[in-house]
């Protein structure tokens, strides 16, 4: 008998294990040329989004530092994807977690983080509409938030202004990118809403090669990092366009922004599902409608590769009965 195969298990230990190495797929169905659309799937996070990226390296970051002791309280306010992602990471890390969270948005996400063990309270809003949330309300949200932290002395994430944000993307995000494209990625395309994401990943990218250009999506209407007055503080894309910079936004890696209307943010999202199989939200529509605008301004090589980001699943987004909302 020949000599008997040597068996390897390939087991991961929790879920915190399934975060990030996400693939970066070609849509070369929904854009034929010039150049290549390539897009990396976030969605297949155990979240459900690239919030589950930061979230876990926040929390780890104040564990490390002892900011944050086992079995420890935390809170965030959020729009729902950090919460989902801070809810994977807590549960398995044993650390109670309550979120506060605007009631414009969707209520799948409550359900979502609620399934995980977090607890959420959902703020009323202040004046935007179920789908639709402005900056005031994400406040509303982020006060409720502050208010519970000085009650119960827990440790607070605050996304929004925590570095740690942004280094969970400089040091997973670009460098999965980076390597996936072998160093061929000409320029990289984001909406941002605390802007982690496009400045970790873009510091990366640019550290290996100035020249990849990097680009910021916003709605027409609210586009505050272009330096326009905002004229429709209210857009489709929840969890980002607020209507503020970011506190954690920085120019100098920006290099232009990308203008995108609801309507198209909305039409590119069903033609990724249609023409790709890949059901994924509102903001992942803009990224890709933003990144086609890109490649066919002639702005970059004819054989350009942009990337973007599909930031989280469709699920999130589905209707439900006014009685939930």
């Amino acid at each position: 008998m020949g000599q008997a195969c040597e068996k390897q298990t390939d087991i991961r230990a929790s879920a915190l294990e399934l975060i990030g190495n996400t693939p970066l797929v070609a849509l070369d169905r929904l854009y034929t040329g010039p150049g290549r659309l390539l897009a990396k799937c976030e969605f297949m996070n155990p979240g459900g989004s690239i919030k589950d990226r930061a979230s876990y390296h926040m929390i780890q970051k104040a564990r490390l530092r002892g900011e944050l002791k086992p079995g420890d309280l935390v809170i965030e306010a959020t729009s729902g994807n950090q919460g989902c992602g801070l809810a994977v990471a807590c549960s398995v890390l044993g650390h109670p977690l309550t979120l506060t969270m605007s009631k414009g948005n969707t209520v799948q996400r409550a359900i979502h983080m609620e399934a995980l063990g977090a607890t959420c309270i959902r703020v009323p809003q202040v004046e935007g509409t179920y789908g639709n949330v402005t900056n005031a309300d994400l406040m509303a949200a982020k006060d409720k938030a502050i208010s519970m932290e000085k009650e119960t002395g827990a440790f607070f994430v605050k996304q929004f202004l925590n570095e740690d944000n942004i280094e969970a993307h400089y040091t997973s995000t670009g460098p999965e990118i980076w390597h996936q494209t072998a160093g061929r990625v000409n320029a990289f395309v984001t909406a941002v809403g605390t802007s982690g994401t496009f400045m970790g990943v873009s510091k990366f990218l640019k550290k290996q090669n100035p020249k990849i250009q990097c680009y910021v999506v916003e709605p027409d209407g609210c586009e505050p990092i272009k330096g326009k007055p905002i004229t429709k503080a209210s857009n489709t894309l929840q969890g980002s366009s607020y209507g503020v910079v970011p506190d954690l936004f920085k120019y100098e890696v920006m290099n232009d922004t990308i203008t995108v209307t609801d309507e198209e943010a909305e039409e590119y999202m069903h033609l990724i599902g249609k023409k790709e199989g890949l059901y994924v939200g509102y903001t992942s529509g803009a990224n890709v409608c933003a990144a086609v605008k890109l490649l066919k301004s002639g702005k970059l090589p004819k054989n350009a590769w942009v990337v973007t980001i599909l930031f989280d699943t469709g699920l999130k987004y589905t209707p439900v009965p006014e009685s939930l909302m």
